[in-house]
Order: structure tokens, then C-alpha cells, then sequence
């Protein structure tokens, strides 16, 4: 008599620790096809909660966990690039450290400076290596989309260190409408993204000369992004489009 077949197993018999693997591939296949959506995802839901946690010692140690997660997250995504690994690798590791030194003194002004001088430059570093992602072949993928708006946050992540820095060396370099001289890092932030993006609505404005050489750097590099990578994009989309009709009208003259 043949043997019944065996019942295949079901998720309620399958061991917890079988189902824990299978979480934790589909957790690394989500990060290995979309690392550029994740870091945009990652640093959105910084912005998003740092209102709410900048006040208490709680939520700066929040914060800072969250943007050692943004730094490594960056590290991940650059080396899916040509760009030189090691250099993300002498940024990024230090910058990691800074960044937990910084949660627990936001107020040394030394620490703060250190931590913007090396924050600054390996986000710049990961913005050019994710345009470098963007342009090595003619083939426009979902992660390039992300990746898009990665680097373009990116970007404004690494000017807001760089106006941190620049107010610790120059004090006063930045009038804002809250008391006190020195502007907090997200009001920072915010000034970054109004220039970055031409809308021109942060309440933040540059004072010093040297303040506002980098606001103007900034607003150049604001424009090029979009004439460069974004023009680029879209012309390779409809360049693609463009291919497949032709194509599909060959197919049509075909008897």
C-alpha cells in the first residue's frame, strides 16, 4: 500500500527559530534591492521625530542611536558604488563615534565642531557616491529613484553640519527667531533643506560673510541638482519609452 505523503508543514508548526531566519533574509533581500530607500526612509523618520525628542537627555540619546543608523546605512549604500570604500570606511567611522560623543554634550563646543567637521564630509562623500550610483549605466531601476531623493537629503544633512561648524567658529553667524545666539542643529537642518530646495521658508537666515558664502554654495548646488540629475533621469525614462515604441511599431510594419 503507498505510503501518504507528509503534510508539508505549516506556519504554526514551523519552528520559531526557522521563522526567525526567513524574517531576517527578507529583511537583507529588502535592504540588498532598495539600500537608497532605506536611508531616505531612515533619515525622513529622523526629521520627522526629532521635535519630539530634542528636549529631554531620552531623546537626544534617541537621536543620536537614530543618525548612527543614518551613518551606517550611508556606509552601506556607498559601497554598492565605484566610489572608494575606504574612504567611506575613514569618514564614517569616526564621525560614528562623534556622533555618540555629541548626544551626550550637545553643549561642548569643541565635540560639536569636531563632529560637524567630520559629519560634513562623509555625507558629502555619500551624495557624491550615490550620483555616481545614479550615472554609471543608461538604466533607470527603482533604487536610482531612491536614490535620487537620498542623495538630495544627503546633501542637506551635510550643510547643516557645515553651518553647525561654522557657528561654533563664528558665533552669531545665523539670526533665527528663537532666544539665545547659537541656532539648534535642526533649526539648522531646516535652513539647509529651504535653501537646498529654493523654497526659501526658513526663518533662519545667515548673518556673518562667511555664513552666507556657504548659504550661496549651497543654492548652487541646489540647481545643478535638479538641472543635472533629475534632467538626467527624465531623459532616460523617456528615452526608454521612446525605444519601446519604436520598437513596438517595427513589430507592427512586420508581416
Amino acid at each position: 500500500m503507498a505510503t501518504p505523503p507528509t503534510p508539508a508543514a505549516t506556519p504554526a508548526s514551523t519552528p520559531a527559530s526557522t521563522r526567525s531566519r526567513h524574517s531576517r533574509e527578507q529583511v537583507r533581500g529588502v535592504l540588498g534591492r532598495h539600500p537608497s530607500a532605506v536611508l531616505l526612509a531612515v533619515q525622513l523618520v529622523v526629521v520627522l521625530v526629532h521635535p519630539f525628542l530634542q528636549d529631554t537627555a531620552v531623546g537626544r540619546a534617541f537621536i543620536g542611536v537614530a543618525q548612527i543608523s543614518v551613518v551606517s546605512i550611508a556606509v552601506w549604500a556607498v559601497r554598492r558604488t565605484p566610489a572608494l570604500n575606504w574612504a567611506g570606511a575613514l569618514l564614517g567611522g569616526p564621525a560614528v563615534v562623534f556622533t555618540v560623543l555629541e548626544a551626550v554634550s550637545p553643549d561642548t563646543g569643541w565635540i560639536v565642531l569636531v563632529s560637524a567637521l567630520l559629519h560634513a564630509p562623509f555625507y558629502f562623500y555619500v551624495s557624491y557616491a550615490l550620483i555616481r550610483y545614479l550615472f554609471h549605466d543608461d538604466q533607470v531601476t527603482t533604487d536610482e529613484l531612491y536614490a535620487t531623493g537620498a542623495a538630495f537629503t544627503v546633501v542637506a544633512w551635510g550643510f547643516a553640519y557645515l553651518y553647525a561648524a561654522v557657528q561654533v567658529l563664528v558665533p552669531g553667524s545665523f539670526l533665527g527667531t528663537s532666544e539665545g545666539e547659537a541656532r539648534t542643529w535642526f533649526e539648522l537642518l531646516y535652513m539647509s533643506f529651504s535653501v537646498l530646495t529654493s523654497v526659501g521658508l526658513s526663518d533662519v537666515v545667515p548673518i556673518e560673510a562667511n555664513a552666507r558664502s556657504l548659504v550661496m554654495v549651497e543654492m548652487v548646488a541646489g540647481v545643478l541638482y535638479v538641472a543635472l540629475v533629475v534632467s538626467r533621469l527624465v531623459g532616460l525614462v523617456v528615452s526608454r519609452q521612446a525605444v519601446k515604441e519604436t520598437q513596438a511599431a517595427a513589430g507592427d510594419d512586420q508581416p
